[in-house]
């Protein structure tokens, strides 16, 4: 018998949890604690202007994970509707505006609905709100011989057979029955405080396993695993991703993922078909994973470190002459503040009304503040520019690092 002909009851894929060890309930508690404490850093209106950076890193290594260098100044510029000439680059620009737009859609649908971000019915339009917004040339996929290839429907399962590595998929016409087991099987309310954080590591790989699309399957996981972090209050408001700590260790990712894939080993490993230690060991290294990703935010928004970075980023720009030395002061009040009206800048940073009105207009050039009117109050802002002195290894190339930090 095939190894494909074996995946097609929903048993196939158990256990759906593994069994939760002193390792795995400390890694939970500590995720939340990392969690708790950055939700707590900065001023909330601050805190909007992190989640836009938080954004972009998450689509520049969701996309590094699939194979696409989008450049984090390409991002930037695709979300302000300014394109390349150059059709691949603009392809890449569109890939990356569509990931941003559906983070935003999924975050607003999680926060005003009761929707299940586990149904079939929630991952199908999380694959049809990406797609519908791809170009055309990323709607096509070839097999991996090269001899035939599919058109990917938007939200639409997968009506072939596939395998992924050494990894066999479940048969086509399992999907439906098995996406509807996989989403009971992780209803918070039959879990317990501890399962359910493990059950975001868990309900990540077995998403991957069932492989319901043709294409586009690692990004819905990561943006269903973004949802379910958003609805158990464990995104800290939008400031920390998991896609950064994945990408930067993409080789040992793929390996525990590949592990967990695995048949049971032997009769100390569960009961059930696949491996409860590979799912185990897996689990541990994606909380473990979150928690070093929700602590390097901590420690980039720590206010007296964040303030030294902001000084000597000003400090290299006063030196070119794109803004004055006295802007930190001005940078500083509104990240604690939040805003701050304009009126308040001469005061702050010693200057004479004038100066300190042409220094206001050299802020907002650089888009280091922003406000919604021509006297409005003013807040801080995160370019992609600033962000490699703001947040040192934010967004890091392939290849450049591994590892925790």
């Amino acid at each position: 018998m095939k190894k494909s002909d074996l995946w097609t009851a929903t048993h196939h894929m158990n256990p759906m949890m593994p069994r939760i060890d002193e390792g795995l309930e400390d890694l939970a508690m500590r995720l939340v604690a990392a969690a708790s404490e950055l939700r707590k850093m900065l001023h909330p209106i601050s805190r909007m202007a992190v989640r836009a950076v938080v954004e972009k890193m998450n689509c520049y290594y969701s996309n590094l994970i699939e194979g696409h260098h989008t450049s984090p100044l390409d991002i930037e510029r695709a979300l302000a509707k300014e394109y390349a000439s150059d059709p691949a680059q603009r392809a890449l620009q569109l890939e990356a505006e569509a990931h941003v737009e559906v983070q935003r859609l999924i975050e607003e649908k999680v926060k005003a609905t009761s929707v299940d971000v586990l149904s079939s019915a929630f991952l199908q339009w999380i694959h049809a709100e990406f797609y519908r917004r791809l170009p055309e040339d990323f709607l096509v996929v070839k097999d991996p011989d090269g001899k035939a290839s599919h058109r990917v429907m938007p939200g639409e399962l997968r009506t072939v057979e596939v395998h992924v590595g050494r990894h066999v998929a479940p048969k086509a016409a399992a999907l439906p029955g098995m996406l509807e087991y996989f989403s009971q099987q992780y209803i918070p309310e039959r879990l317990s405080p501890i399962q359910r954080v493990v059950a975001l590591a868990a309900s990540h790989h077995r998403l991957l396993w069932i492989h319901p699309f043709l294409d586009g399957n690692g990004r819905v996981v990561r943006l269903m695993t973004n949802a379910l972090l958003i609805k158990a209050g464990l995104d800290a408001n939008g400031l920390w991703a998991p896609a950064r700590g994945l990408a930067r260790q993409q080789k040992q990712y793929y390996q525990y993922l590949a592990a967990a894939d695995e048949k049971r080993r032997n009769d100390y490993d569960g009961r059930g078909n696949l491996s409860e230690q590979g799912l185990g060991e897996f689990c541990k290294f994606f909380l473990d994973t979150c928690i070093d990703q929700a602590q390097y935010m901590s420690r980039q928004l720590e206010i007296a470190s964040l303030d030294k970075r902001i000084d000597s980023y000003i400090a290299l720009m006063a030196a070119e002459k794109k803004v004055r030395p006295e802007a930190s002061r001005v940078l500083r009040e509104v990240l604690v503040r939040g805003e701050v009206h304009r009126g308040e800048v001469e005061r702050i940073s010693g200057l004479k009304e004038r100066t300190a009105r042409d220094m206001l207009s050299q802020l907002l050039k650089e888009k280091l503040i922003t406000s919604d009117s021509p006297k409005g109050k003013i807040r801080i802002t995160f370019p992609v520019s600033a962000c490699y002195y703001y947040f040192p290894q934010l967004f890091q190339g392939p290849g450049q690092d591994n590892g925790s930090e």
